[in-house]
């Protein structure tokens, strides 16, 4: 009988390692002996592996270092190219963003899948015409001056000034330069082809675009309504027109000027001052009717702060008396800074829901006035008269914390300080580190300086500093938002007590610190909007939800010398990313100068600003407000130019400047 082949055995499938939490029981299983306790080689195995854990997160810790530093000098570099080469980059572009806008300055279509294409190459005999390409290094001209020629003007040209080689990349395209007669290629005689007989032709076709356009010529521009703020002293503390006569003279002046209407701020001080919910508007109703006589729009401030308690200031307007004499008894309604200094320039909102003024909170007293100032006002509603009602959500009515008061000591460029250490702000503060689950972050900053300090000695502001830690990002985050909250809850009422009326609320520039990583001074001022993140989009996503129009501070040639400086200032770079932050959000966007902006070359950077030239959307202020350092009729302002800004903001000049 045969025997049967004998089975051979199958081979034994190997186990599964353990994976993930798997893995993690197993090694816990194994390094415990049977009697309980751990056993000698895991015992090291688990120092190992805590001294590799700790090595990770060290890595870690490098790496988001390192993408910081990397993105503070991408940060810088497209703040360059914005404020040097007219990029219409977005707020917070990226590489691909460049490399789009560096590719259509060249000629390229660039479609936003990525597609790039040229719609057709340019003929044979064009192509040498003038044509030059330089490495960098060579020449002491920038690319900047390929902006120097519009778009309309380089398309009028029979024969392209320049031609771009197609071979080069989108990162060489800085080397390309034109050339122009200027002194500093008086220095390169040799070394540069900018100066050979082939470039003269293309430097006098330059040289006739540039004599066919004018750069102060705004005639058929986009018409930007100008409205000129009256003097603060108009209504004195009594509600009483203070001289009728300088009023209607002024009113005068403005009318010739042919200004679309005037700014009056409504005072709470003064129209509430000396009992809860008795509105006194006798002065304003006089001081409404003479401008009724001119035609002129009205656009009316709810002055719901403090004015003049500084060295300069001639008029003294404080919070109503009441309010004053409820901070005597409890003084945590008004801000208050590290130290327990309390300012009383506007109420603290962490009492805004809090029944602390006689019954009532501070959104509810808001709402009364606002309700009493529309009742009594009903019949020029109507009319049309009132076109839009400017809502104070601040110190000098901008929405921002009182951060850098002069009254505290502050002066330019200090940092100022956070304004949360008020017991109700404190109590908010508490509450979000609790819901956070870190009880011991309920607290200020302990390192962030004083007033006048600047970031780098400050362990919180400075480069790799606290701000940008678990902690910091946390407070910050509170801080800002504590400042929408309090927007988001006065504009509800807002819109409820003017209902189809237009609001405005005013941003602050705060301009100075912004070329460091930190932006200390936007920090304390309420807004987080350090290198790494976008402080101002979050607000006007608050703002869009009440259709709300931004106003914001725009700033003449004075503070161009502030670039350079200790200050790190950059008031361009502050201006293009909050007006175009604002207008991607679709929101109308107005402007207002400073007091000491209303020269002729601080008005013709402002006229740049309202109606940018090189926006392929045609954005613009939908109007500007004129704020004049005194009245008309003293003669300080030069009224021929104030006439020619006028002319340009309607867009009637013609021709270069009116002469002085």
């Amino acid at each position: 009988m045969e025997s049967q082949p004998q089975p051979q055995p199958q081979p034994q499938p190997q186990p599964r390692r353990p994976r993930g939490f798997a893995a993690t029981a197993a090694a816990a299983a194994a390094s415990v002996s049977p009697t309980g306790a751990p056993s000698g080689s895991a015992g090291a195995s688990t120092a190992s592996s805590g001294k590799g854990k700790r090595e990770r997160e060290k890595e870690k810790e490098r790496t988001k270092l390192r993408e910081r530093h990397r993105r503070a000098i991408t940060s810088r570099m497209l703040a360059g190219l914005r404020q040097y080469g007219n990029f219409p980059l977005p707020a917070r572009a990226d590489m691909n963003d460049v490399l789009a806008a560096l590719a259509r300055e060249a000629g390229w279509t660039v479609e936003p899948d990525g597609t790039t294409y040229r719609h057709s190459p340019p003929p044979q005999h064009q192509q040498h015409l003038g044509a030059f390409s330089v490495r960098s290094g060579e020449s002491p001209l920038s690319a900047t001056s390929l902006k120097n020629c519009s778009v309309k003007a380089t398309l009028d040209c029979q024969q392209p000034v320049v031609r771009i080689d197609d071979s080069l990349s989108p990162a060489s395209l800085d080397s390309v330069v034109i050339a122009e007669r200027d002194t500093r290629s008086e220095k390169y005689p040799s070394t540069s082809p900018i100066n050979s007989v082939e470039c003269l032709e293309a430097d006098q076709l330059i040289q006739d675009v540039h004599s066919t356009e004018h750069d102060n010529d705004f005639t058929g521009s986009q018409y930007v309504p100008v409205y000129v703020k009256l003097s603060t002293g108009v209504i004195n503390n009594f509600c009483q027109l203070a001289d009728p006569d300088d009023v209607r003279q002024e009113l005068s002046h403005m009318n010739s000027l042919n200004v679309d209407g005037v700014i009056v701020d409504c005072w709470w001080g003064i129209v509430e001052c000396w009992n809860p919910q008795k509105y006194v508007w006798s002065g304003y109703r006089e001081l409404f009717n003479y401008i009724r006589e001119f035609k002129m729009k009205i656009q009316v401030v709810m002055a719901f702060h403090e004015y003049g308690r500084t060295d300069s200031a001639d008029v003294l307007i404080s919070l109503p008396n009441w309010i004053l004499e409820i901070g005597k008894e409890n003084q945590d309604i008004f801000f208050t800074d590290r130290e327990g200094r309390r300012t009383t320039e506007f109420l603290s909102w962490g009492i805004d829901k809090e029944r602390v003024l006689n019954g009532r909170t501070g959104v509810e007293v808001y709402f009364d006035l606002m309700r009493s100032f529309r009742t009594e006002f009903d019949d020029l509603f109507a009319e049309g008269l009132i076109s839009a009602v400017e809502i104070g959500l601040g110190p000098s009515g901008e929405l921002r914390y009182p951060s850098f008061s002069e009254r505290m000591g502050w002066r330019y460029p200090g940092i100022g300080e956070f304004q949360c250490y008020d017991k109700y702000l404190q109590q908010h503060l508490r509450k979000a580190a609790k819901l956070r689950g870190h009880s011991f972050w309920a607290r200020g900053p302990d390192n962030a300086g004083h007033y006048n300090s600047r970031p780098h000695e400050t362990g919180f502001f400075c480069e790799r500093g606290d701000y940008d830690s678990y902690y910091g990002r946390f407070f910050l985050h509170w801080y800002a938002q504590a400042l929408m909250d309090h927007a988001d809850n006065v504009l509800s009422l807002a819109n409820l007590a003017f209902e189809e009326t237009k609001i405005i609320v005013k941003i602050p520039a705060v301009y100075w610190w912004y070329k460091t990583s930190s932006h200390a001074a936007e920090l304390t001022a309420g807004y987080n909007n350090p290198t790494n993140q976008d402080g101002y989009s979050p607000v006007f996503e608050v703002l869009k939800k009440h259709s709300v129009t931004v106003k914001f501070v725009c700033y003449g040639l004075q503070v161009c010398s502030y670039e350079n400086d200790e200050a790190f200032a950059d008031p361009e770079g502050l201006s293009w990313q909050v007006l175009n932050s604002a207008w991607d959000r679709g929101l109308k966007v107005a402007g207002e100068n400073t007091l000491s902006c209303y020269d002729r070359e601080g008005c013709l950077r402002i006229i740049e600003t309202a109606k940018p030239r090189n926006d392929p959307d045609r954005r613009h202020f939908s109007f500007f407000v004129y704020q004049q350092p005194s009245p008309l009729v003293q003669g300080v302002i030069c009224l021929p130019d104030l006439d020619y800004f006028i002319k340009c903001m309607h867009g009637d000049i013609t021709g270069d400047l009116v002469p002085s």
